[in-house]
């Protein structure tokens, strides 16, 4: 019988138990990572991680902020929530910064789906790349 992890060759993925195909790996994020704004620091880590996920197609990397790293005053929750199968189920967040709102700027994982007792993005915040600034 073959083993999930060697349906994709990928040492240290988590995949998605019902789907083995559907997987990421979660890595540290190398250096320092920062998010912005028009300039304004929204986030800036040096305990960030890189999520490398490959499902439907092969997205590029994200990478997620601790919490404590990230100017949470500038966010405020929405009602909004998505799942994913082999994550969870995020809330989502919209950014104001000096007069301006950017919708769904940003989510975290809330409700972690437990791999291996293992909730790895468990409260850890993301930027959505294509509105902020994130390097």
């Amino acid at each position: 019988m073959t083993a999930v992890n060697d349906v994709t060759l990928v040492k240290g993925a988590i995949h998605n138990p019902d789907e083995p195909r559907h997987f990421m790996r979660v890595v540290s994020a190398p250096g320092r990572r920062m998010a912005s704004l028009d300039g304004t620091v929204i986030a800036d880590s040096t305990a960030a991680v890189l999520v490398k996920e490959v499902g439907r197609d092969i997205y590029d990397p994200v990478v997620y902020f601790p919490r404590a790293d990230v100017a949470m005053g500038l966010l405020a929750r929405i009602d909004k929530s998505t799942h994913c199968p082999l994550k969870g189920d995020t809330e989502y967040f919209d950014l104001s910064l000096e007069g301006r709102t950017v919708a769904e700027a940003a989510w975290s994982y809330v409700d972690m789906i437990d791999v291996d007792g293992v909730e790895v993005l468990q409260g850890l915040v993301a930027f959505d790349a294509r509105l902020v600034h994130v390097g």
